[in-house]
């Protein structure tokens, strides 16, 4: 338990971020799953503009490192591609 006032805000902010992180993760996840799930072009191709925005707004806030959003959507494109 945190021993001083800081600390324990601290303990406030790490708590708050923690759960904001987990539901743009969460969020992430499931418009992947969504996007590789699909079997129509025009439709993977929506959700793809969808994903890759996504992605680079979680790369942007500090979420998911850069390098990861930019091979997720690179893999996402070969992906559609292949459709």
């Amino acid at each position: 338990m945190p021993q001083h006032k800081s600390a324990e805000k601290r303990v406030r902010q790490t708590e708050k971020r923690r759960t904001r992180n987990r539901l743009h993760r969460s969020r992430m996840r499931t418009l992947l799953k969504k996007l590789v799930a699909t079997t129509d072009k025009a439709e993977a191709t929506d959700l793809l503009n969808t994903a890759k925005a996504y992605l680079d707004r979680l790369a942007a806030k500090g979420i998911i490192h850069k390098n990861k959003a930019a091979n997720t959507k690179s893999t996402l494109d070969r992906s559609v591609a292949a459709l």
